[in-house]
């Protein structure tokens, strides 16, 4: 994959109306509000998406969710309604996502969401995703708690629906296996999380497993450790930004992740069918935001794009014209037909009743190991 003719954003472009010939991509991210971070590596991947496509101008709008389903999906109605997008993709959470499939699926738009969201039953329809699910990513994290010899955990997790879908993730993969003995929750915003910690330490758990996302998934992690806890502590995917490490400091040494492999790009074995592509991604983005600045989450909002340019190719050569109900329908067609896509945090074949689509195979293991990512061989 040749990443060549990068797009840089600029509030001008932002602010100006679309053409009505071109294509018209809306981007959604939490840019403000606790899941920044979050859409901060969004941003960092769309401003490497490219200007064209097959000889089409492609203007993206991106949009602030401020973190809010509220806002989110004023956002949605806005760009379908006044900025007349072909697709959107994002968001960055499953609240804001959830909210937002609604009108995706009503308005009969296409959606490729960065955030896990349950693409099963109504909500599938015009909604796709390219961050694969909870229940994968947990079950890797489970398989390795099995391979260290875990036979009890420890469970602190975010009092929303990404705790509740880990917590859920975590209660179904462990069945039979191992043992949760303790279940904390905590708000992102909260100030503090030593009444959790200390219920769970006091549980002897053999591991914990942080239930969060972004920088407030650092604190349960660094109050555990200044608490004296010894044992192995997991995080989940929604973690992997350099403002975490930044964060979380010596405290979150040695945390165990599930992740997509652009995030090990280079140490990937070459037999990785992704690593080609991760490499090529993550030297362009680190070209333009400085060493270490990658993150899955900037991979999963690249690999969004690829699925929905793969899908613009065969609208035009099924010379579908931008702009109109048809061409939605078309993209939409044609992301359920991925077959086989290669992305840099993953591989996709969608289908009529998979709009995720993701190869669990490609996920790795890693830890942090002296304020980076390692990958766990």
């Amino acid at each position: 994959m040749k990443l060549k003719n990068l797009f840089v954003i600029t509030a001008a472009a932002l602010a100006a109306a679309p053409a009505v010939a071109d294509i018209n991509v809306g981007v959604v991210a939490s840019l403000t509000g606790p899941a920044a971070a979050l859409g901060a590596e969004t941003r960092k991947a769309v401003s490497l998406f490219p200007t064209t496509v097959g000889g089409e101008k492609v203007n993206f709008i991106l949009l602030d969710d401020t973190t809010d389903p509220t806002a989110a999906v004023k956002n949605a109605r806005k760009l379908i309604s006044e900025d007349k997008v072909d697709a959107i993709l994002g968001p960055n959470l499953i609240s804001t996502a959830v909210a937002m499939a609604d009108v995706a699926n009503g308005e009969k738009v296409p959606m490729i969401s960065v955030a896990p969201l349950d693409v099963s039953g109504d909500k599938r329809g015009f909604v796709f995703r390219s961050e694969p699910s909870a229940d994968l990513m947990v079950q890797r994290v489970v398989a390795d708690m099995l391979a260290n010899g875990v036979k009890t955990v420890g469970f602190i997790g975010f009092s929303d629906s990404w705790g509740e879908v880990l917590h859920k993730a975590l209660t179904k993969a462990a069945e039979g296996k191992i043992t949760i003995v303790a279940s904390e929750r905590y708000g992102r915003a909260d100030p503090s999380v030593q009444a959790q910690a200390l219920k769970v330490i006091s549980a002897k758990p053999d591991a914990v497993f942080v239930g969060a996302s972004g920088t407030p998934a650092a604190m349960p992690q660094i109050t555990l450790r200044e608490r004296g806890f010894k044992g192995r502590i997991y995080q989940s995917h929604g973690v992997t930004s350099k403002e975490f490490l930044r964060v979380g400091g010596k405290n979150v040494e040695g945390a165990l992740i599930p992740v997509g492999p652009v995030l090990v790009a280079e140490q990937l074995p070459d037999s990785h069918p992704t690593k080609k592509n991760a490499v090529a991604f993550v030297q362009a983005l680190e070209a333009k935001y400085g060493p270490d600045s990658r993150s899955t989450f900037a991979g999963a909002t690249w690999d969004a794009w690829l699925l929905l340019q793969n899908a613009i190719a065969g609208a035009q050569k099924a010379k579908v014209k931008a702009g109109t109900p048809e061409y939605r329908a078309a993209l939409r067609d044609g992301i359920e037909k991925t077959s086989k896509l290669v992305g840099t945090n993953g591989v996709y074949s969608m289908a009529a009743g998979d709009h995720a689509g993701y190869d669990a195979s490609a996920i790795v293991m890693i830890k942090v190991e002296n304020n980076h990512w390692k990958l766990v061989k």
